[in-house]
């Protein structure tokens, strides 16, 4: 069979400023690549910003009745914390990845804006740095990272902090919809030569899905950004029930974005996972096209399941029953997922590298803060949760345990390709047990404690039976986490600084972006390979056994594993 690369045209775009290398290079870059990486660091940076919060936050709920923090400055760093984490770490890091490997995935030399590209990394920048510029101005915002009004109205907040809020977060939310919009156009229109819309890696298919929940999702948020402005500075009462507006209107705008947030956060780490699982288990995703529609099912409902907010608004039975019911419909689609992902590993030849234990984790994870949200599409036992500690960790459970878990194995997975050096496996394994084991000690046991009645937002509480002791662990498990982090920086270095060479594909994978150099270059791909099937790599390193010939004749690729499909060490009549 005829094996004729594609060549890949000569990049259009003027390249960056400056001197390769140098500030002003990244700064005026529009390279995909570039911006993929500060999009990733700028996301970890604001990370260790918001862990420091969260770190304090447990110092001051470690025992009854402290006073290490008063209310107001409580209040100010649980809503810079909850803001910086949704917003600056959770939002530009699945961002970062899309921007990074979606034009490597799919053959392309870049983006298909990348000026606009540019812009909306530097106006999340911008507004993080607004967010954050409140702090010098002597007057953080402290009305929780969802502002619900009339907490924000000016008789309520009269200082400037909210203000700040608000218009980062409208300028980090016009960013991440440009971002969103050039995921659409880029996926559509700029696949290699004979790459079908379902033959993408299921990590770019997710980031489509991605890209029509951002658009969808971020301008109602930023509508009721730009009203509660109006209403604070200009006189206006959109949500100021006292004047003809209503505050229940800025929890449904409000919502209708912060429920689908979660799953724009969600879902490329379920692309993320989906490409980490099948190269160290040896096998095809198992049920490609399932998860690919499941990805667009659970897109849809999340709009259907927002207002499981606001069961205790009191919108009535009929309302109530709606929300609750596709709340439950959306587990559906997602445990889709988790089964697939199982046949997936199921039979395989697993390898246990630290990426592989990351993303196994992570289903373990993403599985109790799926159940236990489920729970909150029960009606009256979410009156019981809602505002409980049991609602604070189902959704540690669910970012954290979830997207972030499934982060760490993507960046162990791809940092080879992008820095052209391999992270310590030998720190890697350490990171990972020192985190999955701080994790689980911070966040499981709040479960009980928000049964035992602890309610969420308090800045202390009375020293009622265990509560103080259950707070204490919760505060110890939490340092454990941020020792992990720090080792996974630490190790970060040393890997940049004397780090292993990476080879250009070092985990044998099958997707375009390991047919390329690490790092890329410039122009991202000299040739691409032809693309007949969802692992063009395999295909060409097997012209015997390819996906597409296979797919044709009718086999399923997502069942078992021949011993074809194994690589030769692995295959039974192997000498060795």
């Amino acid at each position: 069979m005829s094996q004729e690369f594609v060549l890949v045209p000569e990049p259009t775009d003027a390249l960056p400023i400056g001197k390769t290398g140098s500030l002003l290079y990244w700064i005026a870059s529009v390279d995909h690549k570039l911006l993929g990486i500060m999009y990733i660091g700028a996301a970890l940076i604001f990370f260790v910003i918001g862990g420091v919060e969260a770190l304090v936050m447990r110092l001051q709920l470690g025992s009854a009745r402290n006073t290490l923090l008063s209310p107001e400055a409580y209040n100010q760093l649980f809503t810079l914390h909850g803001t910086t984490m949704i917003f600056l770490v959770f939002v530009p890091m699945v961002v970062g990845f899309g921007v990074y490997l979606v034009p490597l995935q799919i053959g392309a030399r870049d983006m298909a804006f990348p000026r606009l590209n540019a812009l909306g990394f530097w106006m999340l920048v911008f507004g993080g740095l607004l967010l954050y510029y409140s702090i010098i101005a002597g007057s953080p915002p402290d009305s929780g990272w969802f502002a619900h009004a009339p907490l924000t109205a000016k008789q309520y907040s009269s200082a400037q902090g909210v203000d700040y809020w608000a218009i980062g977060l409208l300028l980090t939310g016009i960013g991440t919809t440009t971002a969103g919009l050039n995921f659409i156009v880029t996926i559509l229109t700029m696949r290699a030569k004979g790459m079908r819309l379902l033959q993408v890696p299921m990590f770019t298919w997710i980031m489509l899905v991605d890209g029509f929940l951002i658009i969808g999702t971020l301008p109602p948020l930023n509508a009721a950004l730009v009203m509660l402005l109006i209403d604070r500075n200009l006189g206006g009462a959109f949500f100021n029930p006292q004047a003809g507006g209503s505050s229940i209107l800025y929890q449904h705008l409000f919502w209708v974005f912060g429920h689908p947030e979660v799953y724009l956060l969600v879902l490329p780490t379920f692309g993320i996972i989906s490409e980490v699982l099948p190269v160290f288990s040896r096998k095809p995703l198992f049920g490609f096209n399932f998860i690919a529609g499941s990805a667009l099912a659970i897109a849809f409902l999340s709009y259907a399941a927002y207002a499981h907010h606001m069961f205790a608004v009191g919108l009535g039975n009929a309302f109530n029953a709606f929300f609750a019911m596709s709340t439950a419909l959306i587990a559906i689609p997602t445990g889709v997922k988790i089964f697939n992902w199982i046949a997936t590993i199921w039979g395989g030849k697993i390898r246990f590298t630290t990426s592989m234990l990351f993303a196994v984790s992570f289903i373990v994870l993403f599985t109790i803060g799926g159940i236990s949200g489920v729970t909150f599409g029960i009606v009256p036992t979410d009156w019981q949760t809602t505002d409980s500690y049991y609602l604070v960790a189902h959704f540690h459970y669910v970012l954290y345990g979830g997207s972030f878990f499934a982060v760490m194995s993507g960046l162990y997975y791809w940092f080879p390709k992008v820095t052209g050096r391999m992270l310590s496996e030998k720190w890697g394994k350490w990171v990972f047990w020192l985190m999955f084991a701080g994790f689980n000690l911070t966040f499981f046991i709040q479960h009980i404690l928000g049964l035992m009645g602890m309610p969420r937002r308090v800045y202390s509480y009375d020293d009622l039976p265990n509560w103080s002791l259950f707070n204490l662990i919760s505060t110890l498990g939490s340092f454990l986490l941020a020792f992990s982090v720090l080792l996974f920086i630490i190790s970060v270095v040393l890997a940049l600084v004397k780090g292993e060479k990476a080879p250009d594909n070092p985990w044998d994978a099958w997707t375009l972006e390991w047919a390329t150099t690490s790092p890329p270059p410039i122009e991202n791909f000299e040739q691409v390979p032809p693309i007949r099937g969802r692992r063009p790599l395999w295909d060409l390193q097997h012209p015997d056994d390819q996906d597409w010939q296979r797919s044709h004749s009718g086999e399923k690729i997502g069942g078992q594993p021949h011993e074809a499909s194994l690589p030769s060490e692995h295959r039974k009549d192997n000498s060795q």
